[in-house]
Parts: C-alpha cells; structure tokens; sequence
C-alpha cells in the first residue's frame, strides 16, 4: 500500500467520524433493522406473539390472546413493503421473500407486533391488520424491525413507506437496497423463479379463476395423490384459507420414462401445461406435459421437487361436503364458493357412511366393467362414492355383496357428477367396513 492510498483511507475515515458522509452512502452499510429501538412507552398498541401460519413476505397470521383479537389469530399484513407474490400467481422473487420472513421468525426468541396508532387497524381487505413486526434473535438481544429490515434486503418494494412513524428509516433502507443493487434491485434473474413461456401460479389460484387461465400455458406445484386412466391427481395446502386445491393432469401417452418417474403418486412435482375444461369430465383439467432429458431444467418440462409425500385425505363431515362454503378474497370483495367445487381432485376421508345402494356398471367393453357407485346415507345426508374396479387381495373382483347393507369409512378424490359431487375411490384398501 502506497503513501497516497493510505492518505485516502485516513481520510474518509475523518470524514465518516465527522459525519460528513452520511451513513448508507456509497461503500458504507447500515443496519435500519437495528437503527430504531422498540419504545414500549409509546402510545401504540403492542402485543408479544406467536406465530400460527406462515403466508408470503409480507403477511403472517400469529396467535394473541382473545382479548386482543376475537378468535385468538391476528392476521398481519406488514406495514411500509409489498413483497413479491407467492400465493397466486408467482413472481420474481417471491419466493425468497416468504423464506426470509420465516427464517427470521421461525428462529426468533420472541416476536412483538405494533400498530401505527393506539389501535390496530384492519387493512382494505377488512381481515388482516397493519402492524409493524420486531423481532429478538435471542434473549436479552435488542428487537429488530422485519419491515425495516425486508426493505434492505430488497425484497420489497415500497408501500406509503414514507407516510409512517418510521418512514424516514424505511425510505433510507430503500435507497440502500437500491444502492448495493440488492434483490429485486439486482438487475439480475432470481434462480428461485422459472422463466419460461407458462403463467407461473398457485393452485389456488388456478382452481378458483381457472376462466382467466383457459387455453393458456401455466406452471404450478403440487403433491401427486392418485393415477389413474393416463391422468395424475395433484393437491397443495394454501395455508391462508386453511384449503387445498387441487387439479386432474392428463399425460396421455408421450411421456418418456423419466417424465412417468416425476409422476409417480407421493412425489411433489413441478407441472407445465395447458388449462383446459374437460367437458366429458366436467371439469378442469392441464394437459400437454413436457420431458426433454437432455434438458432437464428446462422451465418448459415437468420437474421432481421432492417425494415420500402422503394424500391429506382431509376428514370432511357429509353437511360440509354438501352445504359447505369456502370464503376467498377477490380483487374487490370476497367470493364465495361451495366446499366441495374447490375441494374437486383433492383428496377427503369420510367416515359412517350406511351403504344403502349399490348400482355395478356392466359393460364387457369397458374399462369400467365391475365398477360401482354406492348410494350411502350419513343421518339425513345422501353421498354419492364411485369406485373404479376394485379387487381383492388374491386379485378377485370385488362385487357390491361386500358394501351393501354395511357401514363404511372411506377415502378418495373428490370429482364432479351430473351437477353435484362424488368421492372417487381408486383402491379397495381405501375402504373400511365396519365390523
């Protein structure tokens, strides 16, 4: 190091002690998240909690005590940053967002919300509340703001940052972000996304809007529950509304063995294709999958994520099934939809079903000779359950002589029948006779 060089370095050093070159300029770094203390003398309201359900980056739903919020759950939507979505359609960088929030306060000692005001205040949506979130790594650690601290890591881009207590702080770990090119300011891809020519989105999304969807190219994640007659059945958890959707996929007969090997039933996989309504099915459907083996990342072709997954086979009551509403937020008003619509290709159990009915397809022609449709009672409740050909364990067809008259649990896919819902059962182990 030459004479000149150590000049330079004494020098800004002077200049940085003298606050003549403010903190978060060019070749510094500050932490905001730890700029500002947590005053538990203000006037705001503040509650220590914990948290119940992860959503995305910015909204979390955390437990309080009743007397806070009337049901015990606080649905917070993080005040000053809009993160990237991950709950319907996907975008950039979206997905390292909702894995910051969580890291941060999955491993937190202890986790405080604050209000702007002396009360918490409900956002636009009439359900979730504004508040600021602070965090403590460890015991006796000063808290940190996760807004604050989302808004340095550009992660977020700015929501009325300004226009709060702390906005001076947020709009300077803003131009920060902007600075060091973090994130959404990087100018580079996020290699959490797919860029390919498919709308990425939730299952969520793609079940309660599949009209926006028809005929286009989409890409989504999901649990393989079933295969049957060339299609896979795939369901995800939505934690928000507590729901899972799920979608029929038909490969039909051009996947190669490696693309057969993603859908294999207990694996979580990646699917690409197109939306469809599936008119003699009455329902939706994707189909035109993709495998390129000499491409595997292809963001065109299917993907394994992961496996040794499991049906959630949710335990549904024959009222619900039947009567049921599922409550989701539209772009203006929340819309209402009928349990069993949404729960179509996702996997249920329902228990105490008298089989009082039985009518057996004939059909020598038919893949679904032997196959029947049991008309069960549940108290005043009538379900519908529809097997395919079920067999024995010594492979001998099953026939209604061993459900008719008899009690049964069962479990199977919940699919469309002439206006109303069925269960789909695929295996005869997925029914359990009462003794």
């Amino acid at each position: 190091m030459n004479k000149m060089q150590r000049f330079l370095i004494l020098l800004l050093s002077f200049l940085c002690l003298a606050g003549m070159i403010p903190a978060g300029a060019e070749g510094t770094e500050t932490d905001y998240a730890a700029s500002i203390p947590l005053n538990f003398a203000s006037e705001t309201a503040k509650q220590q909690v914990t948290v119940k359900t992860f959503i995305d980056g910015d909204t979390v739903h955390f437990f309080v005590p009743e007397s806070v919020i009337p049901g015990g759950v606080l649905k917070a939507r993080f005040l000053a940053v809009n993160t990237p979505e991950t709950t319907g359609k996907i975008e950039e960088y979206g997905k390292k967002a909702a894995a910051f929030t969580r890291s941060k306060l999955e491993n937190a000692f202890s986790i405080v919300l604050e209000s702007e005001t002396a009360a918490w205040t409900k956002d636009t949506t009439g359900d979730r509340y504004l508040t600021w979130v602070w965090y403590q790594e460890a015991e006796g650690q000063p808290y940190r703001n996760l807004n604050i601290e989302i808004l340095q890591q550009g992660l977020a881009i700015a929501n009325s940052s300004a226009n709060n207590r702390y906005g001076e702080v947020c709009t300077q770990a803003i131009d920060q972000s902007r600075t060091r090119k973090l994130n959404i300011y990087s100018g580079q891809k996020d290699p959490d996304f797919y860029y390919g020519d498919a709308i990425e989105l939730t299952l969520k999304e793609l079940r309660s809007n599949p009209e926006a969807y028809n005929g286009k190219k989409v890409a989504f994640n999901g649990i393989i529950t079933m295969n049957s007659n060339n299609s896979v059945y795939l369901e995800s958890y939505d934690a928000e509304t507590d729901h899972y959707f799920g979608l029929a996929v038909y490969y039909g007969y051009n996947l190669n063995g490696k693309g057969m090997e993603i859908l294999s039933v207990g694996n979580e996989a990646r699917i690409v294709g197109t939306l469809q309504y599936y008119e003699a099915g009455g329902t939706w459907q994707v189909s035109g999958l993709n495998y390129r083996m000499m491409k595997p990342k292809d963001p065109g072709n299917i993907q394994k994520l992961s496996d040794g997954h499991k049906p959630a086979y949710v335990l549904t009551t024959p009222e619900t099934f039947l009567h049921g509403k599922v409550i989701l937020p539209g772009d203006e008003s929340d819309v209402e939809f009928d349990y069993a619509r949404l729960a179509v290709a996702t996997s249920i159990e329902m228990k105490n079903l008298y089989v009082e009915n039985i009518h057996t397809t004939q059909d020598a022609d038919s893949s679904s000779n032997g196959a029947m449709t049991l008309t069960c009672k549940a108290g005043e409740h009538t379900i519908q359950v529809r097997t395919a050909v079920l067999y024995d364990e010594n492979r001998t067809r099953i026939d209604e002589n061993a459900y008719l008259g008899k009690t049964i649990d069962v479990k199977g896919i919940v699919e469309p029948f002439e206006g109303a819902y069925q269960i789909k059962v695929f295996l005869a182990s997925d029914i359990t006779i009462h003794p």
